[in-house]
């Protein structure tokens, strides 16, 4: 007889792009149409991965403070209308939250995406019914790597942050976890380099979903 999977940490909360669900080549083609479109030109495809998990406003903001609303009207109306075309699921995700929730994990999601595209990212990958909590940017005030988003999502699963890990695929992901006293657990298939996500000294980093269910299942 097979032994059920243990879990080494009770409450898991998921960064949601570049982790949970496969939005990337959508954000920076959306960056980029912005920046085209506004701007007259386009931003180095770099420093628009490194802001990936940060709020969009903040983002243009830092870039072209004169522009930031226009940047952001222009980047919201193009990826609204290629979200459904463009969103794509990360293969073995859903088996890995339906195998968690199996074992009896509280799992949540903290992002710092605007509510309806997490929500609408969540039902094009059918991870709808496998997240029962989702913590978007209009939750709280601050964002990551403030650890408030990652701290109310606990609170909203009913976990404890000592005994909880936050899995995500940016540096401030892993920044967010460390300020949250939660484990901090770096995925290296989303947008950040696997040089800058070990840099920031995380728990531990999962170069395969493979690799992360080994971490989070015993």
């Amino acid at each position: 007889m097979t032994a059920s999977p243990s879990l080494r940490w009770p409450t898991l909360v998921f960064d949601l792009d570049g982790t949970l669900v496969d939005t990337i080549g959508l954000i920076v083609a959306s960056y980029q149409h912005a920046f085209r479109t506004v701007l007259g030109h386009e931003e180095d495809e770099a420093r628009i991965r490194a802001w990936i998990g940060r709020p969009l406003v903040r983002c243009f903001q830092e870039a072209a403070p004169d522009h930031a609303d226009e940047l952001f009207a222009a980047y919201t109306a193009w990826n609204e209308a290629n979200t459904d075309a463009m969103v794509r699921s990360y293969a073995g995700v859903a088996d890995l939250l339906g195998d968690l929730a199996a074992a009896g994990a509280r799992v949540a999601v903290a992002t710092s995406k605007r509510r309806p595209p997490a929500v609408r990212a969540l039902e094009l990958t059918r991870l709808t019914d496998l997240v029962p909590v989702v913590v978007t940017m209009e939750d709280t005030a601050v964002h990551k790597p403030d650890p408030t988003p990652l701290l109310l999502a606990v609170q909203r699963v009913g976990g404890e942050p000592g005994r909880a890990a936050y899995i995500g695929d940016a540096v401030v992901d892993v920044r967010a976890a460390h300020a949250a006293g939660m484990a901090g657990i770096g995925v290296l298939w989303g947008a950040g380099t696997e040089a800058d996500v070990r840099a920031a000294a995380p728990h531990a980093v999962a170069p395969t979903v493979a690799d992360l269910r080994a971490l989070l299942l015993g």
